[in-house]
C-alpha cells in the first residue's frame, strides 16, 4: 500500500508540524510497540537515541510514552551517532532501535527512523505494516503490564569502544592533526573523543550544540567552516560529519572536499587489492558519478546502482552478499562493522589509508576523475506534484533528446524533503548547465502555480 507517513528514512518533517507532532510521536510508539510486542510478554526492549534538536526532547518523551503503554520497555540512550543506535539494538537484545534525527535538516526538522532486531533499518513492508497500526485503533497493554523506562548512561562508550575496535591493531594517529566537525549534532562528544584516545592532535568544530544551531554553517552539507579550521591550523585531514554522524565528507591538507564517491572509491581500490572486496563489486545509488563506474570497470570491479536512500543501498549489499556500499551524500556502508552509515567509522578507514601509506589526504581523495556533474534542487509545496505538469514533463522529454548519449539525467522526488533534484551528468559543460536550467525553470513555475 502508498506510505503516507514513512519516507525513504522513516518519519520526517517539521517539528510541533503534521504529522512530526507530540501526538502523533505517541501514536507511531505506541504502533511500533505493538508491532514488535506481538505475544504479549513483558521482555521486550527498545533503544531510543536522538541528536541534538531542541524538539528532541519532546518526542523522546512521547515515544516512551506510546511505547511503553503498549508493554514495550524503553532504554534511553540520549545524544548519540545514528550508527550507535542500530549497535546497539543488537546489543541490548533489544527488539526495536529508534533514532530520533532529521540527519542533515535544520534544527526546525526533525524525524523518527527505525531499526529492526538485527541493527538494520527496517523493511518497506514493516514500516507500511506500523502504518497500518498508526492508522487504526492501538490496544494498550493492561495496566500490570506497562513497560518500563530505563537511562542508559554508558551508550557513547559503548559505542566509542566498538569503532575503536574497527581500527587496525596497534596503530595510532600519532603525529596527525585533524580537523572533526560535528555540526553541533550527534557526535559532538564521542568524535573528538576517540579521535584523541587513538593519538590524534584533534581541532573539534562544531561541538557546541544549543538546541537550535544543528547543521548551521558546518557539517557535511556546510563544510566551508572545517576547511578554514584545516587551512588555520596547518591541519593534515578533516572529517565533516553530519547532525547524527552518519554521513561524512573528507577534506584534505588543502580544505579541498572529496564526496561520498571519492572515499568509495578508494575503499573500493584497497579493498579489492587486499582481497576484502566482496563479489567485486560496489553497491552505490543512480546519483554516483559515472566516473566512479568507469574507474571501477578499469579494474575489473563492478558498480551495483540502487534507489536514492541507504536503506536501499543496504538491502542491495545484504541481498547480493556485498560489503561496501553508499551513497555520493557520504552515507559509506560498510557491513563487515556496522549495519548502516557511520561517518566516523569512515573517516578513521581514511585515516588508517594515511597512515599505512604515509601519502596525504589531497592524494588519497582523488581516486578518478569525475563527469562533470550539475545538481540543482527546487522547493515545492507539499502535496503538489510539479513532476506530474505537462511542461515539466516537455522539458524533461527535451533535455533527453539534446544530450542523447552525451550523458545521463535524474530527475526525482527527495524522500526528506519537499524538494524535486535535478541532476545531469555530462562531459560539455555549456550543454550540462543548459539542460539542467531549462528543466529548473519549468518546476519552478510549476511549483509556483501549484502553491
Amino acid at each position: 500500500m502508498a506510505r503516507k507517513f514513512f519516507g525513504t528514512d522513516g518519519v520526517r518533517g517539521t517539528a510541533n508540524k503534521y504529522p512530526m507532532t507530540a501526538e502523533m510521536a505517541l501514536r507511531i510508539g505506541a504502533a511500533a510497540g505493538r508491532y514488535f510486542r506481538n505475544d504479549g510478554s513483558n521482555g521486550h526492549r527498545v533503544v531510543i537515541g536522538k541528536d541534538t534538536r531542541l524538539s528532541g526532547y519532546m518526542f523522546e518523551n512521547a515515544l516512551t510514552a506510546g511505547l511503553t503503554s503498549t508493554g514495550m520497555n524503553v532504554l534511553l540512550l540520549g545524544p548519540v551517532p545514528t550508527p550507535a543506535v542500530g549497535m546497539l539494538t543488537t546489543s541490548m537484545r533489544a527488539d526495536l532501535g529508534i533514532m530520533i534525527s532529521a540527519s542533515h535538516n535544520p534544527a526546525q526538522d526533525n524525524g523518527i527512523k527505525f531499526f529492526g532486531p538485527d541493527g538494520f533499518k527496517l523493511s518497506d513492508d514493516a514500516e507500511s505494516e506500523i502504518e497500518r497500526l498508526l492508522e487504526g485503533e492501538v490496544e494498550p497493554a493492561q495496566a500490570t503490564n506497562i513497560g518500563r523506562a530505563k537511562r542508559i548512561d554508558d551508550g557513547r562508550f559503548r559505542y566509542a569502544e566498538r569503532i575503536k575496535a574497527t581500527f587496525p591493531h596497534g596503530m595510532r594517529l600519532d603525529g596527525l592533526k585533524v580537523v572533526i566537525d560535528c555540526a553541533h549534532g550527534a557526535g559532538y562528544k564521542v568524535a573528538p573523543e576517540v579521535l584523541w584516545e587513538l593519538g590524534a592532535t584533534v581541532i573539534p568544530v562544531g561541538t557546541d550544540p544549543n538546541g537550535y544551531n544543528i547543521n548551521e554553517n558546518c557539517g557535511s552539507t556546510s563544510p566551508r567552516t572545517a576547511a578554514e579550521a584545516i587551512v588555520t591550523h596547518g591541519a593534515d585531514v578533516g572529517i565533516s560529519l553530519d547532525g547524527d554522524a552518519d554521513r561524512v565528507m573528507i577534506l584534505d591538507e588543502n580544505g579541498q572536499v572529496a564526496d561520498g564517491d571519492q572515499i568509495m572509491g578508494l575503499f573500493a581500490t584497497r579493498w579489492a587489492e587486499q582481497d576484502r572486496l566482496r563479489g567485486g563489486t560496489l553497491v552505490a545509488t543512480v546519483m554516483s558519478n559515472l566516473g566512479l563506474e568507469r574507474h571501477l570497470d578499469e579494474r575489473g570491479l563492478t558498480l551495483k546502482r540502487t534507489a536514492v536512500g541507504d536503506r536501499y543501498v543496504v538491502e542491495a549489499m545484504r541481498a547480493g552478499g556485498f560489503n561496501l556500499g553508499g551513497e555520493q551524500s557520504g552515507h559509506i556502508v560498510m557491513t563487515d562493522y556496522a549495519t548502516t552509515g557511520d561517518g566516523l567509522l569512515a573517516g578513521l578507514q581514511f585515516l588508517s589509508a594515511m597512515v599505512e601509506t604515509g601519502r596525504p589526504a589531497s592524494e588519497l581523495s582523488r581516486v578518478f576523475e569525475t563527469v562533470p556533474q550539475l545538481l540543482q534542487n527546487v522547493r515545492f509545496e507539499e502535496g503538489a506534484d510539479p513532476l506530474a505538469q505537462a511542461p515539466v514533463k516537455a522539458a524533461i522529454a527535451e533535455a533527453e533528446a539534446t544530450l542523447n548519449g552525451q550523458g545521463r539525467l535524474l530527475i526525482r522526488k527527495s524522500g526528506t524533503e519537499p524538494l524535486i533534484r535535478v541532476m545531469a551528468e555530462c562531459t560539455d559543460d555549456g550543454l550540462l548547465a543548459q539542460v539542467v536550467d531549462g528543466i529548473v525553470a519549468e518546476v519552478a513555475a510549476a511549483s509556483s502555480v501549484n502553491g
